[in-house]
């Protein structure tokens, strides 16, 4: 009999390494941070170059690491040391990117008191330097927990966040904006309840934030009289406002209880693509789902597996793309073992291939995945060993056409300079910023015509944003 069940294992794991897909060549895992360092619920993004940023939690601390070129830095604390911060493997702090510009949300501890706030975090360079806290949650004498951030096409931070009255009731998902790259933030405004007005959210599901031009998501797990599907809040406003929701997962699963786990979703064009957890079936089983922003309106959602033998359970999906190619992770139980599994497409438009890559056979939990530039890039804790593991994947990537904001025909020159500098645009300027590393601004210019310029005396790294009727452009400046 053992000889029979060590045969049926074998066959097993033989199975999913077939799952491996020609799309994507893999490297051997490695350790991206030591147990010393933790592992509590690890996300990852990219900078401006494709290089992975990673953040997670260690014992109330925010940790974070970057990759330098040729490996990861050693593991800094980004919350100041009088500041503890929430965490759990399933819950932590999170982050965003655009181009160079970083930012990193976390909640401070006890979740309890309504002294403890959300603070925001942001670097310029890369992950190289970061700012001190600044405070997100400006809500009296609420509760807030669960920070969520994306950002939108000029580079500045979307922050959503769970509100609660002060006994943790009246719960629901709130986002608030900054215009000037995370050193200030506006009112918070309400993004859920959209199944019924009467609808509250589920208080242990963490939720995510994705934005892409003017269209905003904030994507959650609803609670409509213990009806525990995933919706999405919907602004058209870059989060200004919220006006409308979108049901992705109408499974209709009633539960009294809260899962504890999250959805996740990207916006392509007028779609949203959401991914989630659901047990109407009863298993917890992985969906994917896209909806018509415009429309409202979505396909069913579709279970990202077939029947798979000795399932006892999928979780915690994370999905994220770059062009045409997109890729969705997740963690599943299968006679015991914690696998990780993946399924990848170059060209969402022509939906998923049924092939599945495998990225590790056991002691996963809580992955994140990011890609681009011909790369899949996938983190997670380690129930083994208490370390976080990273895997990089390489594939082909197809043509594709992205808006960018920020490559407004621009010019601010010479860079480096002595000083001086000169911006020259195509259209008429309403304003100029100039920001220090640490987000302080340092000069203001009013209204100018196309050309412009200014000076700086103190050596150093600056950031120039440059606001025009087309947009809001920001360019790296160096000082010699």
């Amino acid at each position: 009999m053992k000889f029979k069940s060590t045969l049926i294992a074998t066959l097993m794991l033989i199975s999913f390494t077939s799952w491996t897909q020609s799309q994507i060549a893999w490297s051997p895992n490695q350790d991206l941070a030591p147990s010393s360092s933790g592992s509590n619920h690890p996300h990852v993004v990219l900078d401006g170059s494709g290089n992975p940023l990673v953040v997670w939690n260690h014992a109330s601390r925010c940790m974070f690491s970057r990759w330098n070129g040729t490996a990861f830095t050693t593991p800094v604390l980004l919350n100041p040391a009088n500041l503890n911060v929430a965490g759990a493997d399933w819950m932590g702090p999170d982050i965003a990117s655009h181009g160079d510009t970083v930012y990193v949300v976390f909640k401070e501890i006890p979740e309890s008191s309504s002294d403890s706030h959300i603070y925001c975090v942001h670097s310029y360079d890369g992950g190289a330097n970061f700012s001190t806290p600044v405070r997100v949650d400006y809500i009296a004498d609420s509760l807030s927990r669960f920070p969520t951030v994306t950002t939108d096409d000029q580079g500045n931070p979307i922050v959503g966040f769970m509100k609660f009255d002060n006994s943790f009731g009246e719960s629901r998902w709130a986002v608030c904006r900054s215009n000037d790259l995370g050193n200030t933030f506006l009112t918070d405004v309400k993004a859920s309840a959209w199944s019924d007005s009467k609808a509250e959210i589920c208080d242990c599901c963490p939720g995510t934030l994705t934005c892409s031009g003017g269209h905003v998501a904030m994507i959650y797990r609803d609670n409509n009289d213990n009806i525990r599907d995933t919706w999405a809040g919907i602004s058209t406003d870059t989060g200004n406002t919220f006006s409308t929701g979108i049901g992705i997962d109408q499974q209709n699963w009633f539960l009294s209880a809260c899962p504890a786990n999250g959805p996740d979703g990207i916006i392509v064009g007028d779609t949203l693509y959401g991914t989630f957890m659901n047990g109407a079936s009863g298993k917890n089983l992985v969906y994917y789902s896209k909806s018509s922003i415009t429309d409202l309106s979505g396909a069913s959602a579709m279970p990202l597996t077939g029947t798979i033998s000795g399932l006892s359970q999928q979780n915690y999906p994370r999905m994220d793309s770059d062009g045409k190619a997109m890729a969705i992770a997740w963690q599943q139980v299968v006679s015991g073992k914690r696998q990780g599994i993946l399924r990848f497409t170059n060209d969402i438009s022509s939906g998923l291939p049924s092939e599945l890559d495998t990225i590790t056979l056991d002691y996963l939990s809580n992955c994140d995945v990011a890609v681009g530039n011909g790369h899949v890039h996938v983190v997670w804790q380690n129930t083994n060993t208490g370390s976080i593991k990273y895997r990089k994947g390489d594939f082909s990537p197809l043509s594709s056409t992205k808006d960018n904001n920020a490559d407004l025909h621009l010019s601010v020159y010479p860079n480096p300079s002595s000083g001086i500098f000169y911006v020259d645009s195509d259209m008429d300027i309403n304003r100029i910023t100039i920001f220090n590393l640490f987000g302080q601004v340092i000069q203001t210019l009013g209204p100018q015509t196309k050309s412009s310029s200014f000076t700086l005396r103190k050596s150093g790294l600056y950031l120039v944003q440059v606001e025009t009727s087309a947009g809001t452009a920001i360019r790296k400046i160096v000082v010699k």
